[in-house]
């Protein structure tokens, strides 16, 4: 193993274990067992040899944002026992290369899409896990910022899942808004979020998973009841910035 390899497991043993610690002491706070907390790590912009070394690490869920980059990375990475996120807005004719390496799109905020994955997960012969990306900045009707669907607009899209072969409806996801009434109020984002997939589980109770939070707010979303965090500057440094 080389001395370069040997620096960087040790940089990220010891971020991870950081950012274990700040998910056990915010699980204690809220009272929530530690395993109710599933920490997806965002490996986007590092490299496959980074993934190998926290699946080592014992990490077993990452996420990515761009099929570009991650397609390849899965491919490279497809010997390990890990459970694929894809976070990012998902163009519908990325759908295909997606399907073939992702377990769980947690993006899914449009019928188009929905259509799009369930006509690729059928032809891979997959089951294709998704999450309702909600918008918390959104208008009545439109889409948020960062992509999303307006928090009147979850029911639709949850039935259209659910009905759609090749799909499974898990839960929800936010990301915690830049504008609008929840701007800088994470917790407040975070526990709306939980109230809508309350709601969200009278029609479809298998529907438990919460995605929020990432390095700057993971206590509140622990707080707030979140089954998932996704945390990748915290684990990984801070990102090089793409020239």
């Amino acid at each position: 193993m080389t001395d370069r390899r040997n620096d960087r497991r040790e940089e990220l043993a010891a971020n991870l274990a950081k950012v274990e610690r700040r998910i056990a002491a915010a699980c204690a706070a809220a009272g929530r067992p530690r395993e109710e907390v599933t920490l997806v790590v965002v490996t986007k912009t590092y490299p496959a040899a980074d993934v190998r070394i926290l699946s080592e690490l014992g990490v077993r869920h990452v996420a990515e944002n761009r099929d570009q980059e991650a397609a390849p990375k899965a491919a490279e990475c497809a010997d390990l026992p890990l459970t694929w996120h894809f976070v990012g807005q998902l163009q519908t004719n990325k759908v295909r290369s997606v399907v073939g390496y992702a377990d769980i799109v947690q993006s899914v905020d449009r019928s188009r899409l929905v259509a799009a994955l369930s006509k690729e997960a059928v032809r891979a012969g997959r089951e294709l896990g998704c999450l309702i990306q909600v918008a918390l900045d959104a208008g009545a009707g439109g889409r948020g910022e960062r992509g999303g669907v307006a928090p009147g607009g979850i029911e639709e899209l949850a039935d259209l899942v659910a009905r759609s072969e090749g799909l499974r409806l898990d839960g929800l996801m936010t990301v915690a808004p830049l504008t609008g009434e929840y701007a800088g109020r994470q917790q407040a984002a975070f526990e709306r979020l939980m109230d809508l997939s309350a709601d969200l589980r009278v029609a479809h109770p298998a529907a438990t998973m919460v995605s929020a939070g990432m390095s700057g707010d993971l206590e509140q979303a622990v707080a707030a009841g979140a089954t998932h965090v996704r945390v990748g500057t915290a684990v990984l440094g801070v990102r090089p910035r793409l020239g």
